[in-house]
């Protein structure tokens, strides 16, 4: 008989969190292996995750640190695992998610079962109609200034499971491989694309602001993002107070308020006029500030009320640019719209959800590229751009669902 293992880790766990990696794609870790490659070897490669894990000897790899623009600007540093170790992770998160989410706030939204970004504009809309000031806070350098002690301090609150607190703690330690091949140890932070890191910085956050929200400021409403936090105060005083605060609070967590990026929002609108120097703010791709509006009778008039951001427009511009979709005249419109159509029904569903016409402007640079692309390929058409534009408003009105944009009345003319 084999010697028993000294963790009890379930096969079938192992195998549920294989698929959803796998459903979630990604990119390569150091050892540079795909998804494919791992599966080439599956069944093997499933067994001996399982074998390390369950008999305690399982040392993740160095963390593959990447960098992306920020919509802000400057990068924003991720740390990518490898394929078997995010594995690894989503193992860990099974099983400790079920412990951790009952005692999660109602109002804390990023990266949990059946919470969403949309859920928590809808709220945050909601509650701008009834408070008149918002602190818009910014936590700088969140996931890479985590504590590490006071992190597995929290984690220890909600299990005893030797081989979860085990395995969280090399996954904290674990170094970095940076662009040049060299290798980073870690004293803080918990890599930002690790599988476990959401529910860990949730954890983490949930003691150090949720549950003091809670218990020292029971009447201030707040949603929270991961780290993306909006409080609704009464008066601009308050509102100071708390910010002061939350400064502590969070020093006190080693953790540092973004004095720049941190700001008092006014809820300017048709009741509220006065005057201040910030009357917007910026909350999940969407910008909250005065607009007009009109009432179910036609009547206009002024609400704070959300809107896509600039920031994300800009990006979805972006996004389209990469695509060069005007160079690929070896494409029918129909293989452009199969393409492009799972991306642009997933901004019209988000993005789309308020004010909607705000996104007129972005898919109208989407309708100015499908022009070039068909002044490109069709010769008739090369130096009459206002008739490369009718005939597509021709098509959009005889095919309107081609375009998932064209479906919402984002049309070029027909002329």
């Amino acid at each position: 008989m084999g010697q028993a293992k000294p963790f009890e880790i379930s096969k079938q766990v192992v195998w549920e969190a294989y698929k959803r990696v796998s459903a979630n794609k990604g990119a390569c870790g150091v050892d540079e292996e795909s998804i494919q490659d791992f599966e080439a070897n599956l069944k093997d490669n499933l067994y001996k995750l399982w074998n390390r894990m369950s008999a305690g000897s399982y040392f993740p790899p160095a963390v593959r640190r990447v960098e992306i623009p920020k919509e802000s600007g400057g990068l924003r540093a991720l740390g990518i695992p490898t394929v078997s170790d995010r594995i690894a992770q989503m193992v860990a998160r099974i099983y400790l998610e079920p412990k951790v989410e009952p005692y999660f706030h109602k109002d804390s939204y990023g990266y949990r079962p059946k919470k969403s970004a949309i859920e928590a504009l809808g709220v945050t809309r909601k509650r701008c109609w009834s408070y008149d000031w918002v602190l818009d806070l910014d936590i700088r350098g969140f996931f890479d200034n985590l504590d590490h002690m006071l992190l597995m301090r929290a984690v220890r609150k909600h299990t005893d499971c030797e081989w979860i607190l085990l395995y969280v703690e090399r996954w904290l330690k674990a170094p970095v491989q940076l662009k040049d091949g060299t290798l980073a140890d870690r004293d803080k932070g918990t890599p930002q694309g690790g599988v476990v890191s959401p529910l860990l910085a949730n954890l983490f956050l949930h003691y150090a602001l949720d549950e003091w929200m809670r218990k020292n400021y029971p009447n201030i409403p707040f949603e929270r993002f991961a780290d993306d936090v909006v409080f609704h105060c009464r008066t601009e005083a308050e509102a100071k107070t708390l910010k002061t605060v939350i400064g502590e609070r969070l020093a006190q967590c080693k953790l540092e308020l973004h004095s720049e990026k941190t700001k008092i929002v006014y809820c300017k609108d048709d009741k509220r006029q006065r005057d201040y120097p910030n009357m917007k703010f910026d909350f999940l791709g969407y910008t909250f500030r005065p607009r007009q509006s009109r009432t179910k009778l036609g009547k206009l008039f002024v609400g704070f009320n959300p809107a896509v951001s600039n920031k994300a427009a800009t990006s979805m511009r972006r996004t389209m640019r990469k695509w060069r979709l005007h160079r690929r005249s070896d494409k029918s419109l129909s293989d452009i719209s199969r393409a492009v159509n799972p991306i642009l029904r997933g901004w019209i569903n988000y993005y789309g959800k308020y004010q909607r016409s705000a996104l007129y402007p972005t898919f109208q640079h989407l309708n100015c590229t499908l022009t070039r692309w068909a002044m490109r390929k069709y010769k008739r058409l090369r130096w009459c751009p206002k008739r490369a534009e009718k005939g597509l408003g021709k098509i959009a009105r005889r095919e309107p669902s081609l375009f998932a944009h064209w479906q919402i009345h984002i049309r070029p003319p027909a002329g």
